[in-house]
Formats: C-alpha cells, sequence, structure tokens
C-alpha cells in the first residue's frame, strides 16, 4: 500500500517568528518548534505592483516635473474602482487615498506630498475618506520622470 505525504504551501507556514504545531506519524503528539523566517524575501505592496512613491516631494522637484500644469482631479468620500490604460503620475495636493489592489486584503496608503506612478494595467479600488486633490499626468512607456 502506498502512502502519500502532503507538503505544506508556502502561505500555510507562520510569518514573523512565531511557532508552529508540528504532528508527528510514529506517536501523533504535538511538539513546538520554530517557524520558518525568510530574511528579505518579503517585497512591500509597492514593489509586488511596480508602484514608485517619492514621499514629501521638494518644491524643486515639483518644478522640474512641471507639476504645476499638469490637469487637477478631486473628489469627496467614495470608493473607486479603475485601471490604468497608461503610465500615470500622480501628486496628491491635499488628502489620502487608499489603494487596494485587485484580489488582494491589503492595501497601500498615499497621503498629500506623496508622488506616485501606476503602471499600465494597474487594477485597483481607491478608497477616498474625505475631500481628496491630485495633479496627474499620463506617460508614455518608457518616459522619465
Amino acid at each position: 500500500m502506498a502512502s502519500v505525504a502532503a507538503m505544506p504551501t508556502f502561505s500555510s507556514f507562520p510569518r514573523n517568528g512565531t511557532t508552529t504545531r508540528i504532528f508527528t506519524k510514529s506517536n501523533l503528539a504535538v511538539r513546538q518548534v520554530p517557524a520558518i523566517k525568510a530574511v528579505g524575501s518579503e517585497k512591500t505592496m509597492e514593489e509586488l505592483y511596480s508602484i514608485t512613491v517619492e514621499r514629501q516631494v521638494s518644491p524643486e522637484r515639483l518644478v522640474e516635473l512641471g507639476v504645476s500644469k499638469w490637469s487637477v482631479w478631486k473628489t469627496g468620500k467614495c470608493r473607486l474602482p479603475w485601471d490604468w490604460q497608461a503610465d500615470q503620475l500622480v501628486y496628491i495636493e491635499e488628502g489620502e487615498v487608499r489603494v487596494v489592489p485587485e484580489e488582494s486584503e491589503r492595501y497601500m496608503s498615499f497621503v498629500a506630498g506623496d508622488l506616485i506612478r501606476y503602471p499600465k494595467w494597474f487594477e485597483a479600488d481607491l478608497w477616498f475618506n474625505d475631500f481628496y486633490q491630485e495633479r496627474y499626468s499620463f506617460r508614455a512607456f518608457g518616459d522619465d520622470y
């Protein structure tokens, strides 16, 4: 009679140095062992989705990019499903946005003073808790910012 051994998936390993229970077939006992902790392997949400962020952008940088000439968009409290058909550069002038990528339970938070580049084909729900205003510019592939 053949036996089948099931291997755990990476998502079933606990994180952050917690312990996990190991069941042994020989005695069906439970023993505590240190959890596996990957060093430096977890990426930020921004890295996972190829989003670049500059926090608290200087006035000189804004002038260099010509942000004052970009289009303005504003909203109040709402949820907005969005998909980017082109790379978009966004400078948040006022407020905060929480960006929840499609099929994710985690979010990224961006606030006034942040400069964000969203990649083409990125899809997410945007959550605004209060007044929000941004300046934006669509970019062609390969445009530097």
